[in-house]
C-alpha cells in the first residue's frame, strides 16, 4: 500500500449538510480513507476540539439515523471510497450490536473505529463476530502503552488496518510528534501484517511526511475540525498534506 491519508470529520458538524459537503469536498481531493464519527455526548478518546464538535452536532439534533443517510450519500457518490464510522460501544449497544453493524455495511461502510470495545468482551457483546458475518473490518488500536502481550493478541483480530495512536492522551493539533513514534512503529510492524494508520497530533504536511516513513497511512483529525471552524480552503489544506 502506497502512502494513504484519512481524515476525519462529525456528523452534523456545522451542520449536517456542510459536513456532507466537506467529506465531497475531501473525497474529490484524493483522500483514500474518511472517517466519520458519530456524535456522542461523552467521547472520552478525543480533545476538546472533537468534543466541541461532537457538543455542537448533537445540539443541531443529529441522530443516527442521520449518520446512516450521511454515509449512505457519500458512498453513492463516491463508491470506491474506504468510508469508516468511528463511534463508542454504547451507541452499537444500544442500537443492538448484529443490527447496528448489518445496517453500517449496507450504508457501504468499510470498517468500525471503536476506542471502548476491548477484546475481552467479546464472549458477551459478540462485536467481532457481528463484523465478521457482515464484511465490516473492526479497527484495532494500540499506544504506546500496548504490551507486546497485547499486540500478539491484538493481531489475531486486526483487520483493515492499524490505528495507533502517536502519544498517551487524547485528540488534538501538536507541534511536533512523539520522538520515540519510530520506535514504536518498528515494534507494531513485527506483529501486524496489514498496514498502519497513525492519529492524535498529525497536524502539518511535516507530521504526515515523518509518519509515511513508517506506516502507511496518516491520520488528520482535529487540525481538519479547526480548518472548518477558520473557514479555510480545505482542498487547499489537504493538496498541501499530499503534496
Amino acid at each position: 500500500m502506497q502512502n494513504k491519508l484519512m481524515t476525519h470529520i462529525v456528523a452534523g458538524y456545522p451542520t449536517l449538510k456542510e459536513s456532507e459537503n466537506i467529506a465531497i469536498k475531501m473525497l474529490e481531493c484524493g483522500v483514500d480513507f474518511l472517517e466519520i464519527q458519530i456524535p456522542f455526548s461523552d467521547p472520552v478518546a478525543d480533545g476538546p476540539t472533537i468534543m466541541r464538535a461532537n457538543d455542537v452536532a448533537l445540539r443541531n439534533g443529529v441522530k443516527l439515523k442521520d449518520c446512516f443517510e450521511l454515509m449512505e450519500k457519500i458512498h453513492k457518490i463516491f463508491p470506491q471510497a474506504q468510508l469508516l464510522f468511528m463511534t463508542y460501544f454504547n451507541v452499537i449497544y444500544k442500537h443492538g450490536v448484529e443490527k447496528f453493524c448489518k445496517k453500517v455495511k449496507a450504508c457501504g461502510c468499510y470498517g468500525l473505529i471503536v476506542p471502548d470495545m476491548p477484546i475481552y468482551e467479546e464472549k458477551n457483546e459478540h462485536y467481532l463476530a457481528a463484523c465478521k458475518k457482515y464484511g465490516l473490518n473492526p479497527i484495532q488500536i494500540i499506544s504506546p502503552l500496548t504490551t507486546v502481550g497485547r499486540l500478539k493478541k491484538l493481531s489475531k483480530y486486526a483487520r483493515g488496518f492499524v490505528y495507533c495512536v502517536s502519544r498517551y492522551g487524547t485528540t488534538g493539533q501538536s507541534k511536533s510528534l512523539n520522538p520515540k513514534l519510530a520506535k514504536y512503529l518498528k515494534t507494531a510492524r513485527k506483529y501486524f501484517k496489514i498496514p498502519l494508520a497513525v492519529g492524535f497530533g498529525i497536524s502539518k504536511k511535516e507530521h504526515v511526511q515523518a509518519v509515511h516513513k513508517y506506516a502507511e497511512i496518516a491520520v488528520v483529525g482535529s487540525r481538519i475540525i479547526n480548518a472548518i471552524d477558520k473557514k479555510e480552503d480545505i482542498n487547499k489544506l489537504l493538496r498541501n498534506f499530499r503534496n
